[in-house]
């Protein structure tokens, strides 16, 4: 499988490169002929710091952003995004304080804020980061623990998003599936590959992927 792996760098930075491992892989709820291996992106600072400001062009002119939410271990890129965000001279933020945060999930498996973070969420404007938004399930879990902890939604920022996600918020991001040669994206039981008898390679989430022997 990772002998088939290839790379995508972003046109306008080529520093900024997803790896793509092709073969036949489950999330929770979807099945995907490529694993988009976006680690490097959001542990190395070097790229971090690239991505991030990538990331925070659609935001500097006109969106006040008093807290970045990162999910999906985005925490790197986004204290490089607040950074941006307020330094002097460059955004409508400039000289601002933004507070970076994570939600945790509770002991039901519920998305929910510590009780000493809920300051910089309730009536704050927030920025929410994901790393990839595939379904749109996880992402529509976060925007929902914002929003019941009176947070307003200032922005939605991805790394990766797949072209067919419908969603009444607009994700800006920085790849897509357009960008992946070949990329597919199925429900379990409309899976082309489990049809044709392919069987599963790993198992995918926001950690990695985990093989299936």
């Amino acid at each position: 499988m990772e002998d088939k792996a290839f790379n995508v760098s972003l046109a306008k930075n080529p520093i900024i490169t997803v790896n793509v491992t092709p073969g036949h892989f489950t999330t929770n709820n979807k099945h995907t002929n490529n694993y988009l291996d976006v680690s490097a992106l959001k542990s190395d600072t070097t790229v971090a710091r690239d991505v991030a400001r990538e990331i925070v062009i659609p935001y500097l002119s006109s969106t006040i952003i008093d807290t970045i939410v990162c999910m999906e271990k985005m925490d790197v890129i986004g204290a490089y995004a607040a950074q941006e965000l307020v330094q002097d001279g460059t955004s409508i933020n400039s000289g601002g304080t933004i507070h970076v945060i994570s939600p945790i999930n509770n002991a039901y498996g519920k998305l929910i804020f510590s009780d000493s973070s809920t300051k910089w969420i309730t009536g704050k404007n927030v920025l929410l980061l994901v790393a990839t938004v595939s379904s749109g399930r996880s992402l529509n879990i976060a925007l929902e623990c914002i929003s019941y902890y009176g947070g307003n939604l200032a922005g939605i920022s991805s790394v990766y998003k797949a072209s067919d996600v419908v969603s009444d918020k607009e994700i800006h991001t920085l790849f897509t599936s357009e960008d992946i040669p070949g990329y597919q994206l199925f429900t379990a039981n409309e899976c082309q590959m489990c049809k044709s008898g392919q069987k599963l390679d790993a198992i995918i989430s926001s950690e990695g992927y985990t093989k299936i022997y």
